[in-house]
C-alpha cells in the first residue's frame, strides 16, 4: 500500500491542524493505520493508532486528549485532527499501515507498520 501524507503547515501554540494520509494499492480497510512524528535530532515515536475500522485506538500519553485520529474506508483516507497545539508537537509527521492491529506497546516501541508515507512538517510556534 501506498500512502502519502498532507495537511501540515506553521500553526501558533493553541491551534490547530488536520493532517490527512491518502492510501492506494491494497485493500485499505484491511490495515490498522497508525501516525508516528519525528522531531529534529529526535528518534521517530508514536502518536496514534486505529484498527481497520477506526473504532479501536491508542494514543501516546502526549497527545491524549488533544488528538484524535479517524479514517474513511469508503475514500481510503487516515486523519489526525490535533487541537491545543504546543511547540513541543512540532515534527514531521508520517503516516504508516499494519496489516495487524498490535498492541500499544508494541507501536511505542517502534514495532508493527509495514508500510509508510512521506512525512509532513508541522510547526508550531509559541
Amino acid at each position: 500500500v501506498q500512502l502519502q501524507a498532507s495537511g501540515g503547515g506553521l500553526v501558533q501554540a493553541g491551534g490547530s491542524l488536520r493532517l490527512s494520509c491518502a492510501a492506494s494499492g491494497r485493500t485499505f480497510s484491511g490495515y490498522s493505520m497508525g501516525w508516528f512524528r519525528q522531531a529534529p535530532g529526535k528518534e521517530r515515536k508514536f502518536v496514534a493508532a486505529c484498527d481497520w475500522s477506526g473504532r479501536s485506538t491508542y494514543y501516546a500519553d502526549s497527545v491524549e486528549g488533544r488528538f484524535t485520529i479517524s479514517r474513511d474506508n469508503a475514500k481510503n483516507m487516515v486523519y489526525l485532527q490535533m487541537d491545543s497545539l504546543e511547540s513541543e508537537d512540532t515534527a514531521v509527521y508520517y503516516c504508516a499501515a499494519d496489516s495487524l492491529f498490535r498492541s500499544r506497546s508494541a507501536y511505542s516501541t517502534g514495532g508493527g507498520m509495514n508500510y509508510w508515507g512521506k512525512g509532513t512538517q508541522v510547526t508550531v510556534s509559541s
